[in-house]
């Protein structure tokens, strides 16, 4: 009989270490739970396939985390910022550009000075969502990507109307579009967050 009684405390007391066991350790997602967290949160933004195509290699590092979606949004925003911003100082450099065609660059490679700035803001304003003020932060947030959208917009602008060689527009223009793309995910992404 006490055998068997040693027997029963015994089953208890490892039904109940497992059991906190479970219930200790946190259940962890799949990789793939972590992109179908980013396909799901990308078919919210104006360019679905993009975000897809540009966030889900960094799902292990995302996971479902909505905030570092976002950031990770950010940073290739700024990233696709900074290499069209060569890209066009390089056209800068050409021989034979028309006064007229050195200003729109000029203007052009100012703008996205701006349109890097103003994600830089952006991701400060992230960076302080998890203090009191997190609804004025995330306002500002979507305020300065608004703002960095406005500049890639501003210097596809100052090409228009101007006596610019097509191809030299063709070249920019699908440059800049990327980066609006880029930055008009990233600012539907923190559009969608719960604040």
């Amino acid at each position: 009989m006490a055998t068997l009684c040693s027997y029963h405390v015994l089953t208890v007391l490892m039904i109940t270490t497992l059991l906190c066991i479970l219930y200790i350790q946190p259940i962890s997602a799949s990789p793939q739970a972590y992109t179908n967290f980013i396909k799901t949160s990308c078919s919210k933004t104006t360019y679905p396939p993009l975000c897809t195509q540009t966030l889900s290699p960094f799902a292990t590092s995302v996971q479902t985390n909505p905030i570092k979606l976002c950031n990770r949004a950010l940073n290739i925003s700024i990233q696709a910022a900074h290499n069209t911003s060569t890209f066009v100082s390089n056209l800068s450099k050409q021989k034979g550009l028309s006064w007229i065609e050195k200003a729109a660059i000029k203007d052009c490679m100012d703008d996205l000075k701006d349109c890097v700035y103003q994600l830089k803001q952006t991701m400060s304003a992230m960076g302080e969502l998890g203090g009191s003020d997190r609804e004025f932060q995330w306002a500002n947030a979507k305020t300065w990507a608004s703002a960095a959208i406005t500049d890639t917009d501003s210097c596809l602008d100052g090409f228009e109307g101007r006596k610019v060689s097509p191809q030299m527009k063709n070249k920019i223009k699908s440059t800049m579009m990327g980066v609006a793309r880029l930055t008009s995910n990233a600012l539907a992404l923190i559009n969608h967050l719960n604040y």
